[in-house]
Parts: structure tokens; C-alpha cells; sequence
């Protein structure tokens, strides 16, 4: 049975930057498979995994799910966001 997802600490403050800077933000954490954002910003979706990068390496790998629906994703690849500098450098490469 699957344990109920919860947001990462740091998703809110993550959330409020992509925000900031113009991105259009979907929460889709509480659906399998889905990661934790879709963004879209000048005409693209990314999908988006947050980890806290204020927290020990160990704490920040992905699960078995998330590393699985990363690598067989037949999309754009998704991202692992850390902190407010990868927000910006992903939105600034698009």
C-alpha cells in the first residue's frame, strides 16, 4: 500500500520562486508516479522533483518510484531541484 505523499520542506519557497519568475506551477505530488510539480514557462512543460538540499545527501536521494519514473520517462527528462539557484538555472536555460 502507498504511504499518503507529503511535500517537501522546502516546496513552498521553491513554489514561490519559479512563481516570481513568471513559471506557471501544477502541485501533482499526491498523484503516483507524478513527481511534484509541472511547470510551464515560455512554452514548455518540465516536470519537477524537489529535494531539500539544506539536508544531508542521504536524505535527498530519490525513492526507488521516483528514480524509476525518471529514467523511463519518454518526455522531456525531469529535473531534481535543490534550491532557489537551480530554479534559476533551469528557467534560465529555457
Amino acid at each position: 500500500m502507498r504511504r499518503r505523499a507529503k511535500a517537501d520542506d522546502n516546496q513552498v519557497e521553491i513554489v514561490a520562486v519559479f512563481r516570481k519568475m513568471g513559471a506557471s506551477v501544477c502541485h501533482v505530488h499526491s498523484i503516483p508516479h507524478a513527481l511534484d510539480l509541472i511547470i510551464g514557462f515560455k512554452n514548455q512543460d518540465v516536470r519537477i522533483e524537489i529535494k531539500d538540499g539544506s539536508k544531508p545527501p542521504s536524505a535527498r536521494r530519490l525513492t526507488e518510484g521516483e528514480a524509476k519514473t525518471i529514467k523511463e520517462w519518454r518526455g522531456r527528462p525531469p529535473v531534481v531541484i535543490e534550491c532557489e539557484d537551480d530554479v534559476i538555472k533551469l528557467l534560465e536555460s529555457m
